[in-house]
This record gives C-alpha cells, sequence and structure tokens, in this order.
C-alpha cells in the first residue's frame, strides 16, 4: 500500500508539472533549489520521506518495503555549520520461513551529524560521528544493538553536474549480548545531471557491506537510477524522485533481493 501511494503521488505530480513552464527568473531559483535538494549537507532544511521496494527475496519471491523517514536540519555555528540527518525506517519484513506472513514496525534509528565549512565552495565536505540506536519494535527488524562509528560526505558541484559520496562504519558497543555483533559499511556514490526546467538524471545507488558475515553474504551492491524534479505545490517547495536498482552483488544465503525501487517525496524548506 505504502508503495502504491508513493507511485501514485510521484506520478501524478511530476506529470502535472511535466506541462508548466515557469518564467525565468522562477526557473533560475528552482534549479538552484534542485542543486540544493541534491547536496546531503545543503544549509537546507528538508524533510524527505523515501519508500524503498525490494523484489524477488528467498525462493517464493517476496518483497520487502522500507519507508525511510529522513529529517534534515542544519545548523549555523559561526564559520561551520552542523547537518543534523536522521533515518527512521518503517519497514515490513517478510518471514522467508513463509510464504505469506511478515513482520511490520519500526527499525533502528540512524542519526549523522556532519561538521561543514559554512562558506559556499566549488568542493564542499562533512565529517562527523553515526549513532545507531536500537529502536526496531520486533527483532527481525532491527539489530538490537547500539552502534558507532566515522561519517563523511564529500559534494562537487561541477557545471550542471551535483556528484559525491556519502559513507560511514558503524561498530556495535552496547546492546542484546544474544544477538550478533555490528560491523557494517553503508557507502553511497550520487550522480546528478540537471535539465532545463528543473529536471534532472540520477543515480545514487546504496551499497553495504557487512564485515561479521560469510563473503558470499557481505556485500549488496546495486547499479541504477532514474529521474526527478523540483516542483511547488501552493507554496511548499517539494523534489520528487523515481528509481530502479539492480542488485549485481545481493546476499546469497537469502536469494535476493533481485532488484528494488525507489520513490521519493522531499518537502524543502528554503530560507528567505
Amino acid at each position: 500500500m505504502m508503495t502504491r501511494a508513493f507511485l501514485y503521488a510521484a506520478f501524478i505530480g511530476l506529470a502535472v508539472l511535466a506541462a508548466t513552464r515557469p518564467g525565468g527568473a522562477q526557473q533560475q531559483d528552482a534549479a538552484a533549489l534542485a542543486k540544493q535538494a541534491q547536496n546531503p549537507i545543503a544549509n537546507l532544511i528538508s524533510l524527505p520521506l523515501q519508500n524503498n521496494t525490494s523484489f524477488g527475496i528467498g525462493e517464493d519471491d517476496r518483497t520487502q518495503n522500507v519507508l525511510n523517514i529522513q529529517p534534515v536540519i542544519p545548523i549555523g555555528a559561526g564559520k561551520l555549520n552542523l547537518i543534523n540527518r536522521a533515518i527512521l525506517p518503517i519497514v515490513s519484513q517478510p518471514d522467508l520461513s513463509t510464504q505469506t506472513e511478515s513482520t511490520f514496525g519500526l527499525g533502528d534509528l540512524t542519526y549523522e551529524l556532519f561538521i561543514s565549512p559554512a562558506k559556499a565552495s566549488s568542493i564542499t565536505w562533512g565529517v562527523g560521528p553515526v549513532l545507531i540506536l536500537p529502536t526496531a519494535t520486533d527483532g527481525a527488524l532491527g539489530s538490537g544493538k547500539w552502534s558507532a562509528g566515522p561519517a563523511a560526505v564529500l559534494v562537487m558541484m561541477p557545471g550542471k553536474f551535483v556528484v559525491g559520496a556519502v559513507a560511514f562504519n558503524a561498530w556495535s558497543f552496547a546492546g542484546d549480548g544474544d544477538r550478533d555483533n555490528v560491523n557494517q559499511l553503508v557507502f553511497q556514490y550520487f550522480i546528478n545531471y540537471n535539465l532545463p526546467n528543473a529536471w534532472y538524471l540520477v543515480s545514487g545507488p546504496l551499497i553495504t557491506a557487512n564485515w561479521e558475515a560469510d563473503s558470499g553474504d557481505r556485500w549488496i551492491v546495486p547499479f541504477g537510477g532514474g529521474f526527478g524534479k523540483v516542483f511547488g505545490i501552493g507554496g511548499q517547495k517539494m523534489n520528487g524522485t523515481i528509481q530502479a536498482y539492480y542488485n549485481a552483488v545481493k546476499i546469497e544465503s537469502l536469494d535476493g533481493p533481485d532488484w528494488s525501487l525507489r520513490v521519493q517525496l522531499q518537502f524543502l524548506f528554503p530560507k528567505g
């Protein structure tokens, strides 16, 4: 249901806005806002709602759905910006021992703090800590561990491109002693190419590695991409994207997922 709602909203919104042709000044403002929205450490308050649906899990080709609520709140501190990013997942996780049963609830909360220069530059960077809290409402939806580690992000904006990468590695340090330890890498590179009228092409696969797992169950490496557009509904600025990814490397013991669909609606709150 969540996937259908996001697809309907994204397709309808983007289709309607495809027919709009803003004036010159408005078009320039939308293009600048699009680049801000594509920068994970921009000085821009936003609320992305990102829905990820993974298909082809297990022998019965089950489906997993994860809706990530991802507020981003920058705070100015003199010559620095403190970029607060949180990810709270709402998960529907299939039980692979059955053909129909699933577990639904909250997953573990991830909080990142990036310390970044406030001065605008062609190359922007940020460093800081990541903290993962065991907020999952069911053992199948989280690690049961407190985890932490370093995080970093690098962003460049040559011409019509916004490119960069964000990564962290987290190790468990407390939590349920009966659960497996956590040693996890999360790495995402992103390539955005901006088109007229605030449309853009995007590729931003999320690559993960579980260093505690056997080699065949360690990596998930997707490839793909999609498109997006910055638009307005009334006075509310928004950014919508639709992307699809094929998992070239996947977890062998789970036999999947084969591919995933990402649909995002991002509420933007530019200053001024």
